[in-house]
């Protein structure tokens, strides 16, 4: 892993250790100013999602309950059993200097908040060249935006270099176009200018295709 890599990622997913292993709080402040870039930009696809992880195998820490809590309220913090975390695009809360505790279901887990820029919303039948050009684009639009003007405008070069993007599919698959690598089930999509506008669908039968996740692919 590149040094310009190493350093973007870490400001960029911001990720926060569990000191001690009962619990961790993390400020919610950090959740809402990357909620905003999502909610004030124009992204159908694209969005930043958060996780709790273990941090020696990035694996799902199972969480046994959370809390979103300020000086005065507390309320339950909603998330799903892959241990991503659903907060609300709050502006009060953020004013409140709220904070999220969370408690994983394993004391001895050594876990670690993990934020993750991938798509939603984007279905089998997405799956051309044109609506793939859309997501790529998002993609780059929101690195760059959450990556903040110093580093974009001024640090270019810490950015990564996106090249398209990476779908995760539920079971092995082939596609008939050499800008397209599979390694079982996950492949690479490398995105060109031309696929702007090329509606033509990958699969005449996407019936039996299910997609798990899709991110940037990053060259690192």
């Amino acid at each position: 892993m590149s040094n310009k890599w190493l350093v973007f990622s870490l400001a960029l997913l911001g990720v926060f250790n569990s000191a001690h292993a009962k619990e961790f709080v993390v400020s919610y402040d950090g959740f809402y100013d990357r909620l905003k870039v999502i909610e004030k930009g124009n992204f159908e696809f694209a969005r930043v999602n958060f996780y709790v992880v273990d941090i020696a195998s990035l694996e799902p820490c199972e969480i046994a309950k959370g809390e979103i809590v300020t000086e005065n309220t507390t309320s339950p913090l909603t998330y799903t059993q892959d241990a991503q975390l659903l907060l609300p695009y709050d502006k009060q809360l953020d004013k409140d200097k709220a904070v999220v505790v969370i408690e994983p279901k394993n004391p001895k887990h050594d876990c670690q908040l993990k934020f993750q820029i991938e798509a939603e919303h984007f279905s089998k039948d997405n799956l051309n060249k044109a609506d793939i050009f859309q997501l790529h684009s998002e993609f780059e639009e929101l690195l760059e935006d959450l990556s903040g003007f110093f580093v974009s405008k001024l640090m270019g070069f810490l950015l990564p270099d996106q090249k398209g993007i990476k779908i995760a599919f539920k079971t092995p698959m082939v596609f008939h176009d050499e800008q397209v690598k599979c390694d079982k089930h996950i492949c690479t999509f490398e995105v060109g200018a031309d696929w702007q506008g090329q509606t033509v669908a990958f699969f005449n039968n996407s019936d039996n295709i299910k997609i798990d996740k899709i991110t940037p692919w990053i060259e690192k």
